[in-house]
This record gives structure tokens, C-alpha cells and sequence, in this order.
């Protein structure tokens, strides 16, 4: 018996060049081989993305006003790759193939009050062994704001609310898809994958788009500019280290600022003392010539005379 297969996916901003890539077929080489890019053709749009994932991101961020702060740990994106096994798309034929595919969609469109706007993209790959689709969308949610407003916000956390929420996709999933005619059995309810690991790899490109996020790289210079760089690098360096050298010298100058600067307060302190034992010898000695004078009644002018003639001749 076959299944219905739905699997999440969630996604950061700085990965959705590389599911861009993978999804639209717009890479040269795959490191899957299961890929045949003779039956390319046969890919199909049940929503087109005429730009980028990131570009999409923003414009829907600004034509709808969603909220949300975005960083670069937010998962902005999330992608259902949906499918069953190639038995059953064989058996079913290409016209309810299609059909599949198309349920499928409408179910997302409105699981969780989603809205197909906020679908980015819906690309259905026939060039591999077993046809699916990878529909990629930002996870909205539908809120009101203190004041009773609605809101529209992108947050995947609230999108997966619950520990129970992909058991929830499932058993949503497989009922809506079986009230629409196809006969399928739903997945298992452990948290186990429905097929073997090496076939759920070939169903879902797990390992090629794996490989082409891990690989995705981006080209800050081009070849022409090497050299002009390589000198501009070499100068900045040569630059720095002067400034280094200019600043150890600045140190040496602060530190003996700071030297003198503790010398000349110590100064300051000495003379302070200085000046206070001179004022005090100056008391002395004014004492002393008044008790000269009422003692031998002898003109202090004269005795100041005296006393000055002797300093000079020592």
C-alpha cells in the first residue's frame, strides 16, 4: 500500500539562495544522479516565483506589513516536500498526478488559515525516479495585538505551535487527501520515516540539497580585481603597523607624562610644607625681637641690621 508523504522543512534567510537554486533548477551540475536532466521539461509551476526566494521574502514582508523581527537565526521560510511512491504515480497516471499535486496545494493554501499568497513557490519535479513537489512558503500566522487589531506576523515557532504539531500535518494531510479520492494510507504515527532513509533520499533530493546549501558560495571579487585588492591589503597592513608602532611610543610618552605628573604633585606638596615652616620661623623670629627689645631695650631696626650685616659675611 502506498502513503501520503508530507515532510517540513524550515529555513534562514541565508539559506534560501540554495533551495532558490535546487527547486527552480537554475544550477549547471547536481550531485544527484537520480536527476534527469533530459526529462526537465516535464517540470512544472502550480505557483511560479518570478524572483528570487529572498527578493519574494521581502516584497510580501512589505505589500502585506508583516510583523515579526528577523534575524539570522529566524526560520523565515518553510518548504513541504509532498509525494507517495513511484508505484502509485505510475498506477494513478499523469492526469491524477496532477490532481494530486493540485489537492495537495489547496490543502497548504488554507492549512492553518495560511493564504496562498504567502505560498512563494510550488514546483512539481518529474525528472527523478519518483515525481514530487517542493512548495515553499512563509510561515504566517494570524494574530491580534493588544488593541484588538489583526496583525499578520511570520513566525515559524508559532506556526509549529505544540509537540504534537507535526503528527497534527499528518493526520490533516492524509484525511484531505483521501475525502478528495486518492487512495492512500496515512504514515506512520511514530517518528519514523515512511520509506527506507535511501529512498526517502531519492524521493525528497535530501543529499543534492544538502550539498548545494553547504556549497553555496558567494563571489565577493572577481579575478580582474585580485591584484588591486592584494595592494590595497598590503598598504592597509603596512598602515596598521605604523599606527601600532605610533601607539607603543604614545604609551612610553603617557607613562612618563604620568611620572612627571606624580613628581610635580609631590612638588606642590613639599613646597606647601616649605612654605608653611617658613611662616612659622618668620612668627619665630618677630617674637624673638620683640623679646630682645623690652629685655635690653634695644631698636629692632638696628637689631635687624645687625643680624642681616652677619648672614651676608657667612
Amino acid at each position: 500500500m502506498s502513503y501520503a508523504i508530507i515532510r517540513n522543512a524550515n529555513y534562514k534567510k541565508d539559506n534560501l539562495a540554495g533551495l532558490y537554486k535546487h527547486n527552480e533548477r537554475k544550477n549547471t551540475n547536481y550531485s544527484n544522479k537520480d536527476i534527469n536532466k533530459n526529462s526537465a521539461i516535464k517540470n512544472y509551476s502550480i505557483k511560479k516565483c518570478n524572483t528570487t526566494y529572498t527578493k519574494a521574502l521581502e516584497i510580501l514582508k512589505k505589500e502585506n506589513d508583516l510583523q515579526g523581527r528577523i534575524i539570522k537565526t529566524t526560520n523565515v521560510m518553510c518548504e513541504f516536500i509532498i509525494t507517495s511512491d513511484r508505484e502509485f504515480f505510475e498506477k494513478i497516471g499523469e492526469e491524477e498526478t496532477k490532481k494530486y499535486f493540485q489537492t495537495a496545494y489547496d490543502f497548504v493554501a488554507n492549512y492553518k488559515n495560511l493564504g496562498e499568497k504567502y505560498i512563494v513557490s510550488a514546483k512539481v519535479h518529474m525528472d527523478e525516479s519518483t515525481p514530487h513537489m517542493h512548495l515553499v512558503f512563509i510561515p504566517v500566522v494570524h494574530k491580534k495585538d493588544k488593541n484588538g487589531k489583526e496583525i499578520h506576523k511570520i513566525a515559524c515557532s508559532e506556526y509549529w505551535k505544540g509537540k504534537d504539531s507535526y503528527k497534527r500535518l499528518q493526520d490533516d494531510f492524509y484525511k484531505y487527501i483521501t475525502d478528495n479520492g486518492f487512495d492512500l494510507e496515512r504514515g506512520k504515527k511514530r517518528n519514523v520515516e515512511h520509506l527506507s532513509t535511501e529512498k526517502l533520499k531519492q524521493v525528497t533530493d535530501y543529499e543534492n540539497i544538502k550539498y548545494e546549501l553547504e556549497n553555496e558560495k558567494i563571489e565577493l571579487i572577481n579575478t580582474q580585481n585580485k591584484s588591486l585588492i592584494i595592494a590595497q591589503n598590503q598598504k592597509l597592513t603596512k598602515y596598521v603597523n605604523k599606527l601600532k608602532m605610533q601607539l607603543s611610543k604614545s604609551y612610553k610618552t603617557i607613562n612618563k607624562f604620568e611620572q612627571l605628573k606624580n613628581e610635580n604633585i609631590n612638588l606642590k606638596i613639599e613646597n606647601e610644607k616649605l612654605k608653611q615652616e617658613n611662616n612659622n620661623l618668620k612668627k619665630y623670629i618677630s617674637k624673638t625681637f620683640e623679646v630682645v627689645k623690652h629685655l635690653f631695650d634695644f631698636p629692632i631696626d638696628s637689631l635687624k641690621r645687625i643680624i642681616d650685616k652677619f648672614i651676608n659675611i657667612l
